[in-house]
This record gives structure tokens, C-alpha cells and sequence, in this order.
């Protein structure tokens, strides 16, 4: 889901497959704060979803996940 916001961030929800431990929570949100320093980061582990509140786009997102190791998608809906 993409929510645009007044100071031009957006709340993107992204489905991350291959996250298995905190290690992994910690690449993921490395990787979304290379991209986007300030961005907002919470991952739910069990469920394999991450929700970002950022700047940057969701396909540069999936990239950055993807150079990361994990393949990720943004939810709709």
C-alpha cells in the first residue's frame, strides 16, 4: 500500500521473502537506509513484511532489497 504524505514520503509496504532471523531484520534495514538514510523501518519477521515510510520508490527498494539478497515486492491493497 502506497500512502503519500504532506512532506512527500510515502508509506510503502513490501513483501520480503527470505528473511529468517534478526541478522536478517538488520541487512534489510541496512540495506533501506543506504537508500533513504531517513527512513522509518519496521520489519515483521514472521510475517515477512517490511514497512517503510520514505522518499525513495518502491521499485528502488526492491533493488536495494534485491542487491541485499532478498527478493521483495511492494503490497497493494
Amino acid at each position: 500500500m502506497t500512502i503519500d504524505r504532506a512532506d512527500g514520503r510515502m508509506d510503502l509496504t513490501m513483501k520480503v521473502e527470505g528473511m529468517t532471523c534478526q541478522g536478517c531484520v538488520a541487512a534489510v534495514t541496512k540495506a533501506i537506509h543506504r537508500l533513504d538514510p531517513a527512513a522509518e523501518v519496521s520489519v515483521d519477521l514472521e510475517r515477512g513484511r517490511v514497512a517503510v515510510v520514505t522518499a525513495a520508490q518502491a521499485l528502488d527498494l526492491a533493488q536495494a532489497l534485491g542487491r541485499a539478497g532478498y527478493d521483495a515486492e511492494a503490497m497493494t491493497g
